[in-house]
């Protein structure tokens, strides 16, 4: 049987980080980031890399130690109260091609003691994208329904993020549409548990899971004329 990538010391780190977020004691303990960490997470990524394929070659597995699909440790500190310096999460994503960052549709998965998740589609697009977005569910709206109405896609995945508190600028509020078009994230996320992250099957729970989020990831990619 093939061995996991992660296991409950992976867990324990995430955690004993959280308790202690500062550069000392990380410093001290990078050979543990290294090994239940980082270098499970860039094994992760290689082996999706078959499955992102067969999933679209339009994304990308690239299991790089920076500029790749393993996300920072290093938290963005500078416009927020919490000055931590580390997140104490593991946070993957499988993005398009066209993408340069976080906010390119893709495919994510999410590890800390927490909470562990898989997420498909785009977070906080930019103004423009997100312009194309709502466009392209007024216009297609049917399509929009049939995707989010499916009944395996409705069974694993709810959406999450952040919506307007009112209807966004050219569309009336009573436009069929608006809860959708109000919008600001268009994520689909599904829990997994930590046993499902220590299992030797990762890899398969992961590619069913954004497989059932297929057209999903088609309709946002063709809304903002990108090849899925």
């Amino acid at each position: 049987m093939q061995p996991s990538f992660f296991n409950q010391q992976t867990f324990d780190f995430l955690n004993q980080l959280a308790n202690n977020n500062n550069r000392p004691w990380f410093n001290e303990r990078k050979p543990l980031y290294e090994d239940h960490v980082r270098s499970p997470a860039l094994d992760f990524i290689e082996a999706m890399r078959p499955s992102i394929e067969s999933l679209s070659p339009s994304f990308t597995a690239i299991s790089k130690k920076t500029g790749g699909s393993l996300m920072r440790i290093y938290r963005d500190a500078r416009f927020s109260k919490d000055k931590a310096p580390y997140k104490t999460n593991i946070g993957i994503q499988f993005r398009h091609v066209a993408g340069k960052d976080v906010h390119a549709p893709g495919f994510y998965l999410h590890i800390s003691p927490q909470e562990c998740f898989v997420g498909a589609g785009i977070w906080r697009p930019d103004s423009k994208a997100l312009g194309k977005i709502r466009e392209m569910i007024s216009d297609s709206p049917n399509a929009w329904k049939q995707l989010t109405d499916n009944k395996t896609f409705k069974r694993l995945y709810t959406f999450s993020g952040d919506s307007l508190k009112t209807y966004p600028r050219g569309y009336a509020k009573d436009h069929p549409m608006i809860n959708d078009l109000k919008r600001k994230d268009f994520i689909a996320i599904h829990p997994l548990s930590q046993e499902d992250i220590v299992s030797p099957n990762l890899v398969k729970i992961v590619h069913k899971r954004y497989k059932a989020a297929n057209d999903l990831m088609d309709y946002l990619c063709n809304a903002l004329e990108l090849p899925y």
